[in-house]
C-alpha cells in the first residue's frame, strides 16, 4: 500500500489507478498508480532506473501515442475530464501539457522560429503578437538578453544549456498549464544546471511541473513535493523535505540512504 500525501492545494492532474503496459509485454510498466500534482507547484518523481519515472512522466502528455500498441488503463484527469480517452485530442493536450527533454532538441530553424513555432500551430500569424510573445517567452526562459541580437540565428549555434533553455522558451510560448521535465541537466555542465533550476523554481508561479530526477540533491533543491517509484509502483508521495528526512516507507528510507539505486 502505497503512502500519498492528501494535497489540500488545488490540484492540475488526478492520476488514479493507473497502469501502463508496452507494446508486447505480458507485465506492466506502471501498475495502478494514484496521485495528485499539486496546482503551481514542483512535483519530482525518483527512483532507480527501469521504475517507470519516465514511462509516467510522458502519459501525462500521451507522448507514448506516439508509437502504436502501448496500453493505458485507469485515468488521469486534466481539466475535468479523462486524458486517456480515445477522443482526446492530442494537439490541443501537448498545448497544454508541455514537454522539456533530457537532451535540448532545437529545431534546425531560427531562435525566432524555434519559439514561434508552437504559436504559429496555433493559428497566430499576426508579426506584432508574434514577435511579442516570442520575445516574453524568451524573457521568462532567461535567454533574452543572450539572444535578443541574433533571433534569425540557427538555433544550432546556441550552447547545451541555451538550447535548453531556449526548448523552455518553446514550450512556455503557447502557455501551458503543466510542464514535464525528463531529466532536464544531465547532459548540462554545472553553471547550466544551476541556471535551469532556478529557471523552474520561477516557473512554478505560472504553471504546474513535474520533473524526473536522478539527482535526489536536485529533487530537494527544487521541487514541493516527490514522489519515489519502485518497479513501477509509486511507493510515497510526500512533501519533499519530510519525504527526504522522515519517510513513511521502508523502501523509500533504504534508496535515499543508499542501499540501493
Amino acid at each position: 500500500m502505497a503512502s500519498i500525501i492528501d494535497i489540500k492545494d488545488e490540484c492540475s492532474l488526478h492520476v488514479r489507478n493507473f497502469s501502463f503496459t508496452y507494446k508486447g509485454a505480458t507485465t506492466p510498466s506502471l501498475k495502478k498508480v494514484t496521485m495528485p500534482i499539486a496546482k503551481h507547484s514542483v512535483t519530482a518523481l525518483i527512483g532507480p532506473s527501469g521504475c517507470g519515472k519516465t514511462t509516467l512522466l510522458r502519459s501525462f502528455n500521451r507522448m507514448h501515442d506516439l508509437y502504436p500498441g502501448n496500453k493505458y488503463e485507469g485515468e488521469i484527469e486534466f481539466e475535468g475530464r479523462n486524458i486517456l480517452d480515445p477522443k482526446e485530442d492530442l494537439i490541443h493536450l501537448r498545448t497544454k501539457i508541455g514537454m522539456i527533454f533530457q537532451k535540448p532538441t532545437a529545431f534546425p530553424m531560427s531562435i525566432f522560429d524555434n519559439v514561434a513555432y508552437g504559436m504559429r500551430l496555433q493559428g497566430i500569424k499576426n508579426k506584432t503578437e508574434l514577435e511579442g510573445r516570442v520575445e516574453k517567452a524568451l524573457q521568462d526562459a532567461a535567454i533574452w538578453k543572450e539572444v535578443k541580437d541574433r533571433l534569425k540565428h540557427d538555433a544550432n549555434g546556441l550552447s547545451g544549456g541555451q538550447q535548453q533553455r531556449l526548448c523552455i522558451a518553446r514550450a512556455i510560448a503557447v502557455e501551458p498549464e503543466v510542464l514535464l521535465f525528463d531529466e532536464p541537466t544531465s547532459a548540462l555542465d554545472p553553471i547550466s544546471t544551476q541556471g535551469i533550476e532556478k529557471l523552474v523554481i520561477e516557473l512554478k508561479e505560472r504553471v504546474s511541473i513535474i520533473i524526473v530526477t536522478h539527482n535526489m540533491q536536485q529533487a530537494a533543491r527544487v521541487s514541493d513535493y516527490t514522489g519515489f517509484m519502485y518497479l513501477g509502483d509509486l511507493i510515497e508521495l510526500g512533501h519533499t523535505e519530510e519525504l527526504f528526512v522522515t519517510p513513511k516507507e521502508k523502501l523509500t528510507q533504504e534508496y535515499i540512504t543508499g542501499k540501493f539505486g
